[in-house]
């Protein structure tokens, strides 16, 4: 062993004060002191003499004196006890009951937000969870490797300790750096909901919340209650001003008007309130009428193919869950087979059938409050779906009349709609133009849907019913200023037709859209886009051309 002096060198290298702790005796037998399992001791012991100076308050024990104390603790045969409370003489006792304390309250306080932490855990999902678990692991091993690093003890009941970077003990949450295991579980904690949560929230397939009141009945507005309050004061008059109604119905019609105001723009009833009553009862009757004329025909050698057909559409329809109830399946098939029928110049084609939904789905509305995806049509009372039925065929008769030739041999007005927005696209970004050129896309491979379907396979339907809102509103509306609003539509994607570098990747984007989480701002956005098109280009056609 070597000489007194050379002891006192060797502690001096380790001179660090750490007030009320005891540190490691590196080879001894005994454990660190416990002044709590010891007290008696402590009371027991002789009271060596005095080496502070008078007057001057004791100074906490160094590491000096507590090597001098415990020199003969590698001698065999030294009593435990006695030894135990000689080290314990020179211990500042206040200070030692200070630190435990903090170090209990410490521990509590953890313990505390470790609970908080697992409540927090069931809130996320499993592969959030995962995440978790792996960080806390991590924490865990650099604990323990920063426990068995350290050169001091602590109290024995208190092995729980705050993992800081400069391996002391901090006696308030005040004192902790910033990487504190409290901030690192908040910043956990937001960065797990953040993850959890889509870039915007989740949107039902009719309508959000926020969307005109297009389903639902959410708080609304002040300027949305002032809105409705102008269409309730327009529509209560003996004969509504159709052209107001129109100016009005542009930027988005409420819910709670929807119906009706729908019904006055397609030309369905009369501006005279007087008339309206009649006219709905004729109108019902008169398309009961045609039900029981020509519906058993269905499955005549003539019309079982288009019966057919219609049979084999309606379930590809969306949203599925409004579409598939029987109820409205027979529906549909009664509308579209009698509108077939009486219109032999086109009869059925494909893309028909998707016309009828923003019509039975806004007449819906008049008698339920809920969403209409979540709603079964069925409990409704048989007249209420005969007269949302017949108003449906009238109305859906009346749009179509307006864009017939869509639907003729060989689909003419389609074909011809396509033509016009390649030449105003090449017009507006001739880049666009020349990038889908460059890579073989023909504007019909694409564009053919949005004309044939008026866009109802690209955007959720709470936004073809707020585009619908401006196409009733608009003169020529579905078969003029659409034209426009695909345009915009397709200039809208820029960014992302120009990132693709293949025919492939083209298409795949272009007939996939990512429009799912769309609502009444990015559709008022594209309308005004259109409206800027439309007013630059539709009285001036030679613009299409070069």
């Amino acid at each position: 062993m070597s000489s007194d002096g050379g002891k006192k060198q060797f502690w001096k290298r380790n001179t660090a004060k750490v007030p009320g702790s005891i540190q490691h005796v590196y080879g001894a037998q005994h454990p660190p002191f416990d002044p709590l399992l010891h007290a008696n001791l402590i009371k027991a012991g002789n009271k060596p003499p005095s080496t502070s100076t008078p007057g001057k308050p004791k100074k906490a024990t160094t590491f000096q004196e507590f090597e001098s104390i415990t020199s003969d603790a590698w001698d065999v045969g030294d009593d435990d006890d006695e030894l135990l409370a000689m080290a314990a003489q020179n211990l500042n006792i206040e200070v030692v009951m200070e630190t435990a304390n903090k170090v209990i309250e410490n521990h509590s306080k953890l313990q505390e937000r470790r609970q908080q932490q697992q409540q927090l855990d069931e809130v996320f999902e499993p592969e959030e969870k995962e995440e978790e678990e792996g960080h806390e692991e991590d924490e865990n091993e650099q604990e323990e490797e920063e426990e068995a690093a350290e050169t001091t003890a602590e109290l024995s009941f208190s092995s729980e300790r705050l993992p800081h970077s400069d391996s002391r003990l901090v006696k308030s949450h005040s004192e902790a750096p910033i990487g504190s295991p409290k901030e690192m579980i908040g910043e956990r904690a937001a960065l797990q909901r953040q993850q959890s949560l889509p870039h915007r929230p989740v949107i039902p397939l009719v309508a959000r919340m926020a969307d005109q009141n297009t389903s639902g009945t959410p708080a609304m507005t002040e300027r949305e209650a002032f809105r409705l309050d102008k269409f309730r004061q327009l529509l209560a008059g003996p004969n509504t001003d159709l052209e107001e109604l129109r100016k009005l119905s542009w930027s988005g019609i409420p819910r709670q008007v929807r119906p009706i105001t729908w019904k006055l723009l397609s030309g369905y009833l009369p501006a005279n309130a007087e008339r309206r009553a009649s006219t709905l009862q004729r109108k019902r009757q008169e398309y009961f009428g045609f039900i029981e004329q020509y519906y058993d025909s269905r499955n005549d050698e003539h019309h079982q193919d288009t019966y057919r057909q219609i049979h084999i559409d309606i379930p590809r329809m969306s949203p599925e869950r409004l579409v598939l109830q029987p109820k409205v399946t027979e529906i549909f098939e009664r509308i579209l087979f009698i509108w077939a029928i009486r219109h032999p110049a086109s009869g059925y084609v494909q893309g028909i059938n998707d016309l009828v939904t923003p019509f039975f789905v806004v007449y819906v509305f008049e008698y339920i409050e809920e969403e209409v995806e979540n709603f079964d049509v069925s409990s409704l009372q048989e007249e209420v779906l005969r007269n949302i039925e017949a108003d449906s065929f009238w109305c859906m008769s009346k749009l179509l009349d307006g864009i017939q030739d869509n639907y003729t041999f060989a689909q003419p007005g389609i074909q011809r709609k396509v033509k016009a927005l390649e030449e105003l696209v090449s017009r507006i970004d001739e880049t666009v133009h020349r990038h889908m050129q460059h890579y073989e896309v023909e504007y019909l491979q694409f564009a053919f849907r949005w004309m044939n379907n008026l866009l109802m396979r690209e955007l959720p339907l709470r936004c073809t019913i707020r585009l619908w809102d401006t196409y009733q509103a608009e003169p020529e509306g579905f078969s003029h200023f659409h034209l426009y609003v695909c345009a915009a539509f397709l200039v809208r994607w820029r960014k992302e037709i120009l990132e693709e570098k293949d025919f492939q990747g083209l298409m795949i984007l272009l007939q996939n859209l990512p429009t799912m989480h769309w609502g009444n701002e990015e559709v008022s956005v594209l309308l005004a886009e259109a409206y800027r098109l439309k007013f630059a280009f539709a009285d001036a056609p030679n613009h299409y051309k070069r």
